[in-house]
Parts: structure tokens; sequence; C-alpha cells
């Protein structure tokens, strides 16, 4: 028989014992006692699948330093010799969500050309079931891209004006972006919730990121017309691009790598020396765009959620 429990401090060294040793993203020992000291791991929030007082399983869910709740599943995995590894890993995660009261997600990273590798598609296999059947039902695969400064510092062409702003002007520009998105978020959300909250929970979200506001920046054409915006971020663990978009009426113009080329010279500017991004796989546009920049597809990460829309 396998139970399913949150650990006590008895099971540390179990947890942290653990390897993951198929080809994807995993949590080793030494990030998750670093972490688990920021308060982004948790004992509350590390379950455990158990048969005959053996761990055969294990979730860590990860959140910010201050947040009630996880927003993440960082690490699934269970032992082969249970068998049905998908069914196993479902009651994990079933047993954790009755806890969380807010959506969350899960992340499964791999490096490209996954589906041609048969030992990584079976190991992206049993975690999507198990995802799936838990209710993690929306799925979007993204390119995780990375640069750093041997990669070249884009050169200003000089076309946009960058400005700062007031946050009512960036919500405006957060709402005007979002009209004919290929991100399939921002598409989701608009369905879900419509444009106005939509723009307001995406601004929201960057606001509370660990970047500085100061750093945003409007982009305006010679004439002063609004163009689009590039809001350069961060997360605790590297800068990244964070936002950035092209109003309708200017797209196809080549604007969205002036504005990627703003975000990239803040950062570089600042002195780091890596910044991630990322974008969906069906944002062919975003994706040729970040090449010509110099960024890097470092990896893909099949992101799977329980908030699909109604």
């Amino acid at each position: 028989m396998i139970t399913y429990r949150t650990i006590v401090p008895a099971d540390l060294d179990r947890v942290t014992d653990w390897i993951v040793t198929e080809p994807v993203g995993w949590i080793a020992a030494d990030r998750y006692l670093a972490e688990l000291s920021e308060n982004m791991y948790r004992p509350e929030w590390t379950w455990i699948a158990e048969a005959e007082g053996r761990v055969v399983g294990r979730a860590l869910w990860w959140g910010p330093g201050d947040s009630a709740y996880p927003v993440a599943l960082d690490c699934l995995d269970v032992d082969p010799s249970v068998g049905d590894r998908a069914t196993v890993a479902a009651g994990l995660i079933e047993a954790a969500l009755g806890g969380f009261p807010r959506p969350v997600q899960y992340a499964i990273k791999v490096a490209g050309g996954w589906r041609e590798d048969p030992v990584v598609s079976a190991a992206v296999g049993w975690r999507r079931a198990a995802a799936r059947a838990a209710g993690f039902t929306r799925e979007v695969e993204r390119l995780q891209f990375e640069w750093a400064p041997g990669d070249g510092v884009p050169a200003a062409a000089g076309t946009l004006r960058f400005a700062g702003a007031s946050d009512e002007e960036f919500l405006a520009v957060f709402r005007r972006i979002a009209e004919g998105s290929l991100d399939a978020q921002t598409r989701a959300s608009v369905a879900a919730k419509g444009s106005e909250a939509a723009a307001r929970e995406e601004m929201d979200f960057y606001l509370g990121a660990p970047g500085k506001r100061e750093w945003w920046r409007i982009a305006c054409t010679p004439e002063g017309e609004v163009a689009g915006m590039a809001i350069p971020s961060a997360t605790p663990y590297s800068v990244n691009v964070g936002y950035l978009g092209v109003v309708p009426e200017f797209r196809g113009r080549g604007y969205v790598d002036e504005v990627l080329g703003e975000i990239t010279r803040i950062h570089a500017g600042n002195g780091e020396s890596r910044i991630t991004a990322t974008t969906d796989l069906g944002n062919a546009p975003m994706a040729a765009a970040f090449r010509r920049a110099g960024y890097r597809n470092t990896e893909i990460r099949i992101n799977l959620s329980n908030d699909a829309p109604s």
C-alpha cells in the first residue's frame, strides 16, 4: 500500500538523498537545502510517497519566501520499482493540491529534440500523464533562452525612443499589446477575464517580481506615438527579459528587435552576466527575435497547469 504525506525533520535525509536518473530537470540536495533555508521550499510543501516505510516518490513544491502557498511543482519523481509511476505520481500531486487554494503549475524541463529521444520522451510521458490525471489540463511548451556578454550587446538602432512612464500609461500599453498576442497565457487570460483584468494581473505580476520598477520603458516612434514597451525584470535566480511587446498597429516593422535590444542593454549596463528569457514554442516571431539578439535556446519547458479557463 502506498501512502502520501508531507515530511517531518526526520525525513530530511531521505528526501535529500534522492537522485533523479532520467534526463529531465530536477532539484538536487544542495539547491533544496539552500532554498529550504530561505523558505522557498518548506516541509509542508514537500510530499513523499511511502511503501512499507520506504520512500518511493517525492514532489517538491516551490514558492516565494513570503508566499502563503506554493506556485509551482519543481521536481516530481517516482521509483521505477512501483510499476505504474504515473498513478503514484498523480497521487502525490492530488494529495498536495488539497491544501493549495490557488492555481499552480508544473514545468518538465528537457533538452531540445526530446520527442525524438525515446528515453527523454518516456520520462516526459509518465510525468505528463500524472499531471493531467491530477487536473493539470492546460499545457504550453516554452523555449528557454539565455544571454551572456560574450553573445554581444545589441546596438541601439535609434528608431524608437525609450522613456519611463506612469503605471496608468503602462497599464494602457499592456492592454494594447494583448490584442492579437501569440502568447498562450495572454490569450487564455484575456478570454477568461477580459482585457482590462488580464492587463492588470500581468502588470501586478511584474510589479511584484524582484526586478526594479525603474527599469521599465515605454517605446515611442520619432513622432511620439506609443509603439510598445520593454520591461526588464528578474526572478530569485537571475535577471530576465520579463515582458516586451509591440502594439498591433506597429507590428511587422522590426520594432521587436529594438525593444528586446533595450532590455538587453539595460541589464548589460548593470553588469549582469546572464539574462534569461522564455517564449512559447508556437510564438515563432519572438523566438526568432531572441536568436537575432544573440540569445541561445538552452532548454524546453513543458508547462502544465490547473488553471485552464472555463
